[in-house]
């Protein structure tokens, strides 16, 4: 399955800070369970391309 692959898995996603400082993305489907923690520079880093993502995605749709 690669990025451009439709699928009908429901997922819930929530994303937060931890106690150690750290920031967790929390992923949750089908009983499946993944924690991955990312320091604060890595996790605007991932911001900073999810923001470049939606760019590239509007821009698709016009």
């Amino acid at each position: 399955m690669g990025i451009n692959s439709e699928s009908d898995i429901e997922a819930n996603l929530q994303i937060g800070p931890t106690d150690k400082g750290m920031v967790r993305i929390y992923v949750e489907a089908r009983g499946v369970e993944i924690p991955m923690d990312f320091d604060p520079e890595e996790a605007e880093e991932i911001a900073e391309e999810i923001r470049a993502a939606a760019k590239a995605a509007q821009a698709l749709r016009t």
